[in-house]
């Protein structure tokens, strides 16, 4: 393999592949509170698992997320520090392998032509190698995991086959996660949206207590109120039952008459 090479889609190559890893990556899932939380125990796991006795690698993940700002993680502040400078420059071997979904791999960083200006930082900090692997996530999230280490040349081929399975296995497990955080973003939004509805009904029937109104006459009567103090509808509905606690029914009444007619 040429140094700077970018290789295309991959086999099941490499190692066989481990079940008591492949558990790991599960209970990564199972027992983290959030994505970001999976990422950053997923990027300690690979730089453990992929280490040997004579090489360390450093590994930092980095995802884009339905357009949102990427999460980075990483196993270590070296890691973290490469993966932001690549940022930092907007190219890379890392943001080329995410942009072009394919492996590259720098295998002497002293020796590539490419991304001068950030490899010229990074060989600088004592890195060699870097090598870079997306993540098929498929859908609207993309991600690829950033392997560093001192030493040029330092990964065989069986090596680099190795850390290619377990990223194939470790996208299904963030797929997974990634599942698990929407269903976590659904419901928090579906909590958020029932706790509006129950504080405007309860807005509404403070209203029609007061003013001895119809339900429809409560909620336009609210929503007159909200647009003419530009607030959201929640907000005012917030403030009426607000101004019931805690006070005698007279002083209440006053200061729901008193909010309404603003």
């Amino acid at each position: 393999m040429s140094e700077g090479e970018s290789q295309g889609n991959w086999g099941d190559s490499g190692e066989p592949w481990n079940n008591g890893e492949d558990r790991q990556l599960q209970e990564l899932v199972l027992n983290s509170v959030d994505v970001r939380a999976f990422l950053q125990e997923l990027a300690a796991l690979t730089a453990s698992t992929l280490s040997t006795p004579s090489v360390r690698l450093h590994c930092g993940v980095t995802v884009v997320r339905q357009r949102k700002p990427g999460v980075v993680a990483s196993s270590d502040e070296r890691a973290r520090a490469l993966d932001e400078l690549q940022n930092a420059f907007d190219d890379g071997p890392c943001l080329t392998a995410l942009r072009r979904h394919e492996i590259v791999l720098v295998q002497d960083v002293s020796r590539e032509s490419r991304w001068p200006d950030y490899l010229g930082t990074a060989r600088e900090q004592g890195i060699g190698l870097i090598l870079a692997i997306p993540l098929e996530l498929a859908g609207d999230a993309e991600a690829v995991v950033n392997l560093y280490a001192e030493k040029p040349a330092s990964l065989s081929p069986l090596d680099i086959d190795t850390a290619q399975n377990f990223v194939g296995n470790a996208a299904k497990s963030l797929r997974l996660a990634l599942k698990l955080g929407n269903l976590r973003d659904t419901s928090n939004d579906l909590a958020a949206a029932m706790k509006s509805r129950a504080t405007i009904d309860m807005a509404v029937g403070v209203i029609m207590a007061q003013n001895s109104c119809s339900h429809d006459d409560a909620i336009n009567e609210l929503t007159r109120t909200s647009g003419a103090r530009k607030t959201r509808l929640r907000e005012t509905a917030e403030v009426v039952v607000g101004a019931v606690s805690g006070r005698g029914s007279d002083a209440a009444r006053d200061s729901i008459r008193s909010l309404l007619e603003e």
